[in-house]
This record gives C-alpha cells, structure tokens and sequence, in this order.
C-alpha cells in the first residue's frame, strides 16, 4: 500500500530518521529568563551541582532514535538491525549498572548504557571521588547553601532499611511551608514489601519490527498489546484470560481508561504482507478491558488523506471521547457508540491537529504554515467537538510539542532543537488551561535533568510526573559520593506558578536511578533503576515532606536481575498498582545473531501478593 498523501509542503512522514527540527528564533519566542531558572538564586563561581536549574545551551538538537512513527505499521526498516542489544542493555564482558569499576577507570568512559550514552541506565563509569576531593566538594556545599538559600542539592544518600522505609529529606517549597504530608494516595506499603517474580511472558517471533505498545491494569487482569491481538493475563499468575483478534497490528494506544475500564486502540485493517509490507494504520477501536471485547470500530477520510481512509499515529482518550492524531490530521469518536465527532480537516493556511493529549482534559496540538516556518498552538477543547476552550501559541522554533499533563496544563518542547540530547525537551511550559495565558516557562538544561518526550508524539513523555501543581523531574545520573562506586540520580520539582525550583529532593541512594512513574494523590510512584547485586524497587514519595517509602523491593538473584534489567527504560512501559508491578516491551524485532541465544522477555511481572 502506498504512503498515505501527506500535508501540504511536509515531507514523508518517517520512521527511524524524523526530520530535523527548524532553527530558532522568529516571531512569539518569549523573552528567556536569566541564567539559573525563574527566580533561582546567583550561583557562585563554582560549577552548580545536580538539581540545579540551569539555562538550556544552545546545542544542536538530535531526533530520538529507535522509535518509528505510528502513522504506519512499520513505517520504513531501521538504520541498524534491531536484534542488536539496546542502549542500556549491558554488553557482554561489561559491568550492569552499579557495578564496582576499577579505581583508575576515568569518569565518562563511553560505554554501553553508560554516561553519556542516549539509553536508559545502563553500566556506569565510576571514579571513586578521593579524600581531598569530597573536603573540596563539601566546602562547595556549603557556600552554595549559604548563597543560594538551600536550593542547591549534594548527591549521596543510603538506603539500609530492607523494610518500608523512609528517607529523613524534608521536601517542599520553604517559601510555602510545605513540608506537611498533603495527604497521599491509595497505594499503601504491604506487610511485607519482598516481591517474587509472578510471571514472564516470553517475545512471540515476528520476522519484522513490531509495535506492541499499549498495557493496563486492572483489578484483576493486566492486559497486553501481542502480535495481531490483544490478550489480559490473570494478574498475579500470567494466565490468560481472553485474547481480543484483530485483522492487523496495533498501532497506537490509550495511556488512560475509563472508571469502568475501556480503552481505545488503533490498528491496521489488515496484516503486511509481501506484496503489501508497510499497512496504514486506518483503524480506531474501543475495548472492554473486563469483557476482552472489542466495542466497535470505525475509520474516516478526510483531511489531507483526500477521499482514503486517514491514517493516525496516536490515540487517546478524555471522558467519553476517544481523539486520534497524525499527519493526515485530528478525528474523534464517543466512546460508547463509536459515533464520529470530528473528522480530519485542513484549512486554507495548512493547518491541522497532529495529536492530542487526554486524560482529566482534552488538548490538541494545532499546526500550521509550511515545513520551512511552521507554528504550532496548544488548544484546550471541548471533548464533544472539538471547540477551542483557550489558545497558546507556541515560540519560534518549535515544530513539534509533548503534552506531559492536561490538568493542569504543561507541554514540553524542544525550543530551536537546544536540548542536544533527544531527550525532546528543553523546556516546560506551564499554562493556564481555561485561558490560553502563560504561566511560566521553565527551561531545563538537557546536561542536568533526564525526562524524555517523542521527538513527534503529542503524548508521549516518561519518566516526569505533574501534581500539586508542580512539575517532577529526575536528575540525570553521576556519581555517588558514599564508599561504593556507582552511580546515582534525584528527583526534584519545580513550580508549575512560578517556574522556581522548590526545595524537593528525594535521593535514590547509592548506585540506584530513579525515575517517577505517575501521581498517586498528592504521591509520586517511583521506579529505582537497581544495581548489578540488587533488585529494582518502586517507592512512594510524599508530595509534601518528601519521604520516601518502599513499597516493593524486587529479588536479587541473578536470572530475575537478569530479567528485569533486559528493558530500556526509554522504550518499556513500567504499570504498578495494588503490589504488582510490570515491565514489557513497545517494540520487538526478529532476534539477531547476538540475541539469539538470549532470553528477551514481552512482559515481566512482580507482585508482592
């Protein structure tokens, strides 16, 4: 099947290799705030530590790699087989993460997954700071302390207590006095947080590069994307429990699910074949996540597909509308009777929605103009057609926008492709979602912070986590401070009011990486990348004094290391909830000479139950 037509004056829409993004500057770039963040206090001259809001470098920006586009499935082979090994995977004959180096190894040293390297946390470096090095950096400390007025974060940290337990970090804005507990959430520390493996699902075989995107939970089953289908597990046992058929490979689906446990997908109207490889991606379905049922599904022309089928890319869902984006365009469905709300629509001056962000609100990404200088505008709409709530439009030099939250309101971009990194973010911008107004820009130095956003996906962030109205971050990781060599991380917050970094900090510890997963009430679920003689955790964080409580403590024996460290944490998706926790793939391929022999996992599964 031929490519789907695409908008007027745009390129092909690609898989592995996107479009560089245009440079900056232009009309409505918004006036960039001095160094060190809004407010932030003048550092000394000394080089700020992790934590520390910085203002982004002007770096030539990179598109992500290792993720073709939605539109199609698959859109066009990868540059480099996909059986090889993934960023942060560990190589052979190398150390996993928080492995002890060798005291004269350098810091930096490029490595698979190490620093440095564009993947998830994989083998570090390591060169164990020397004693009159840490006399130097604590003097550091505490002038910076005395400056800066206890912005500034020292990296170090332990964790001992094998048991629930808790960090004596005090967190929150100390400007607010928020350093009371705001509440918390449901998840609640198990009698005893020791998990065992519940189950793993091994890869099915394909002979292609496969999207296998789309997980969720619910109180009985965990359901996964497979091959040509969609099939829920028991959640503690991996049994299965019904399998929904489609005619061809799904494409895109919901992070979110209603109250009663539908979700929407999309998928091909049919499988590839020889004749046929690449097959757009037309259709768009609801499903029973209780039933395993398929509800309905639909398709529409229109837009800049002419009279054939649109194809979309994303997929997500607010309230009862399920909303679809891509090049061709924006469309949306009720989700209960599969009625068509909206369809695709081009106007005079080339302008379209690419996706939507869903949830507790319903934001398009509106973009309009030429390739060469086009604008984009955040739109808060109504869910039942469409009808712009508040408009933001976005500065010069951004092509493409990630909607991290809809409620309340904050996007990310990557400004005149400054991040450098792929990561697809150089800034956040908070905006008040009832009247289009800014609330603050926030810029975050790729060097210093670790989210992660599609370099073309509306939503499609990880690794940040919105409430409390504020905005929470993982620091990217460097080197620990305590007796062991390794590497460790933070997360902090910012204001989503003011822009300011707050005094929030919770440490990973010694040789662990953490990263947020979602809110839970007023708590931040955590997932901590584990050392190469430990298991992963998942932690709770109080959203007001910032103690940390484990809630689930993986085994450490080497084959379940072995096993959940298999993952990039750039391309997996991670669901917890009620004491179980699982990790599976977005994308699998034929195995490789070097996989072969290799276990490669869909799924694997903890509980604590």
């Amino acid at each position: 099947m031929t490519q789907p037509p695409q908008p007027p004056n745009e390129p092909p829409q690609g898989g592995f290799g996107k479009p560089q993004e245009p440079p900056a500057g232009g009309f409505g770039a918004p006036t960039e705030p001095p160094p060190g963040g809004f407010g932030a206090p003048t550092p000394p001259p000394e080089q700020p530590g992790y934590g520390y809001p910085q203002t982004p470098p002007g770096q030539p920006g990179q598109p992500q790699y290792g993720y073709p586009q939605q539109g199609q499935y698959p859109q066009q082979p990868p540059t480099q087989p996909m059986g090889q090994p993934q960023y942060g995977y560990p190589q052979q004959g190398q150390p996993q993460y928080g492995y002890p180096q060798q005291p004269g190894q350098p810091y930096n040293q490029p490595g698979p997954g190490g620093p440095g390297a564009p993947g998830g946390p994989g083998a570090p470096g390591g060169k164990k700071v020397s004693t009159q090095a840490q006399i130097i950096i604590a003097a550091v400390v505490a002038v910076v302390l005395i400056v800066g007025g206890g912005v500034y974060f020292a990296s170090g940290g332990d964790d001992k207590d094998d048991q629930a337990k808790t960090s004596d970090t005090k967190g929150g804005d100390k400007d607010g006095g928020n350093e009371k507990s705001l509440g918390g959430g449901t998840e609640k520390p198990p009698g005893n947080n020791k998990s065992k493996v519940a189950f793993q699902l091994p890869q099915p075989k394909v002979g292609d590069i496969t999207d296998v995107s789309g997980s969720w939970l619910t109180d009985k089953a965990y359901v996964k994307t497979g091959v040509n289908q969609i099939v829920g597990y028991e959640a503690d046992t991996g049994k299965q429990l019904w399998t929904i058929p489609l005619p061809g490979q799904v494409c895109a689906a919901s992070r979110h699910t209603t109250e009663d446990n539908k979700t929407a997908v999309v998928f091909a109207a049919s499988k590839p074949t020889a004749k046929e490889k690449y097959v757009s991606c037309t259709e768009v379905g609801a499903i029973d996540l209780d039933k395993g049922a398929l509800l309905w599904t639909e398709s529409v022309t229109g837009g800049n597909s002419g009279d054939d089928k649109a194809a979309f890319r994303e997929v997500t869902l607010s309230g009862k509308t399920v909303a679809v984006g891509g090049t061709d365009g924006g469309a949306a469905f009720d989700l209960t009777t599969g009625d068509n709300l909206w369809k695709p629509d081009v106007n005079a001056e080339g302008c379209y929605d690419m996706g939507y962000g869903g949830g507790p609100a319903l934001v398009a990404a509106r973009k309009c103009g030429s390739y060469d200088d086009p604008t984009v505008t955040i739109e808060t709409v109504k869910p039942t057609d469409g009808t712009p709530i508040s408009k933001f439009k976005m500065p010069a030099g951004v092509e493409y926008v990630s909607v991290v939250s809809t409620k309340p309101l904050v996007v990310a971009a990557d400004v005149g492709d400054t991040a450098g990194d792929g990561s697809g973010i150089s800034d956040f911008f908070s905006i008040d979602e009832k009247t289009g107004k800014l609330r603050a820009k926030i810029p975050v130095d790729a060097d210093k912070y670790a989210g992660r956003c599609g370099s073309t996906e509306v939503e499609q962030c990880s690794k940040l986590a919105v409430g409390n109205d504020r905005i929470y971050v993982p620091t990217e990781e460097h080197e620990g401070t305590g007796d062991e060599y390794g590497q460790t991380n933070e997360i902090v917050s910012f204001d989503l009011a003011t822009g300011k970094a707050t005094s929030d900090r919770a440490d990973a510890g010694e040789r662990y990486a953490m990263y947020p997963l979602r809110m839970d009430g007023s708590n931040i679920i955590a997932y901590k990348w584990p050392p190469y003689d430990k298991g992963g955790q998942i932690v709770s964080i109080d959203g007001g004094t910032f103690k940390e409580t484990v809630l689930m403590e993986n085994p450490s024996e080497e084959s379940v290391r072995e096993a959940e460290t298999s993952f990039s944490l750039d391309g997996a998706e991670i669901r917890f909830g009620g004491g179980r926790m699982y990790t599976s793939e977005t994308l699998i391929s034929e195995p490789s000479e070097y996989s072969k022999d290799r276990k490669e996992y869909l799924v694997v599964a903890f509980t604590t139950n």
